[in-house]
């Protein structure tokens, strides 16, 4: 296992995430990627949720090889996407990962960490990478306005509160 920590940054911009920490672990399943970010929502942001608009978090993973002959070989693209929303009649937020899990919290700072520190996530199966060799893992977090209802779409083009993503991180990841 190979990790890569980034530092953590003791004041981050109100309008992006910062990666803390991510790393690739091999396990039976197949590869998975652990990873944490530091974020806040800002106001209007926070506004649309306490008023039952969803907002749709989608973390990227991609995996490279290098090739000294071609382009760089593109061996593994994932994502996850967790999906926020409050309930307005039960007072309570609920976080939804891709589908699979969804939990329910009192409270918005509950239900951002499953969104800071999502669980460890298959990112490819167990026979996708090449044993020994080093890849370049790029990943990146942020709000995934795609999945947005049509006119918040449009307002986030002309409203900055809207844009909340991270840059992509790199490290090398060696295949086991």
């Amino acid at each position: 296992m190979l990790a890569m920590s980034f530092g953590h940054a003791s004041s981050y911009a109100a309008d992006g995430v910062e990666m803390v920490q991510a790393h690739i672990e091999a396990s039976d399943e197949g590869y998975k990627l652990s990873s944490a970010f530091s974020f806040d929502l800002n106001r209007g942001l926070e506004d649309a949720v306490n008023r039952g608009v969803p907002l749709y978090f989608t973390t990227d993973v991609e995996l490279t090889r290098p090739r000294w002959y071609w382009f760089d070989e593109k061996a593994i693209q994932a994502s996850q996407t967790i999906r926020l929303s409050y309930n307005v009649l039960t007072r309570r937020y609920h976080a939804a990962i891709s589908g699979s899990l969804q939990q329910s919290f009192s409270t918005l700072d509950d239900a951002l960490s499953l969104i800071r520190r999502p669980n460890r996530w298959v990112i490819a199966d167990k026979g996708a990478l090449k044993n020994g060799e080093i890849y370049k893992v790029a990943v990146r977090m942020g709000l995934d306005l795609a999945q947005s209802p049509k006119p918040f779409q449009i307002n986030a083009l002309n409203n900055s509160d809207w844009r909340l993503s991270s840059d992509w991180k790199n490290f090398n990841y060696k295949a086991e």
